[in-house]
């Protein structure tokens, strides 16, 4: 008896694993915790994914095979337009309408690019790192962020 609850145990696995659901446009494994398995979408962080699973009451262990089609619409509704606090979003004071919203996936890639851009255009400081490909945020520069083709330390004759 056991080794046949076994083998059932090890077939669900199997075709958990098997199952991809996609939220958000991001393909997520189905054998993954709700609450770990909405952090693989970028933008989303474990504080997010912990407030999503609080306020559409989805238990957080349960896994992402299991949810249903009415449930996956209304966390893509809820990550659309997320309705948590000021700190958990991550565009803040937007500088071109002022208002914090939270970005997921391609737009949080271009927002960022353009920032990056408005900085070289601007000729910032963090902009002139960003051009130059050194860090930006006052890391030192000795020993990391070498890049291939620089000789490092003392070079040996060639015979």
């Amino acid at each position: 008896m056991a080794a046949e609850e076994k083998q059932k145990k090890n077939q669900n696995k199997e075709e958990e694993a098997d199952i991809l659901v996609r939220i958000s446009g991001q393909d997520i494994g189905g054998n993954k915790n709700i609450y770990v398995g909405l952090t693989k979408i970028r933008g989303v962080s474990w504080s997010l994914s912990n407030a999503v699973c609080k306020k559409t009451g989805i238990n957080k262990v349960s896994k992402i095979a299991e949810l249903d089609k009415n449930q996956i619409e209304e966390i893509e509704k809820f990550l659309e337009d997320a309705k948590v606090f000021e700190f958990l979003k991550n565009r803040r004071n937007d500088l071109e309408t002022g208002e914090s919203k939270h970005l997921l996936s391609n737009d949080l890639d271009m927002k960022k690019e353009f920032d990056i851009k408005r900085l070289k255009q601007i000729k910032s400081y963090r902009g002139i790192r960003h051009s130059f490909k050194l860090p930006v945020r006052g890391q030192r520069t000795r020993s990391n962020f070498r890049r291939s083709g620089i000789a490092v330390g003392v070079k040996k004759k060639k015979k």
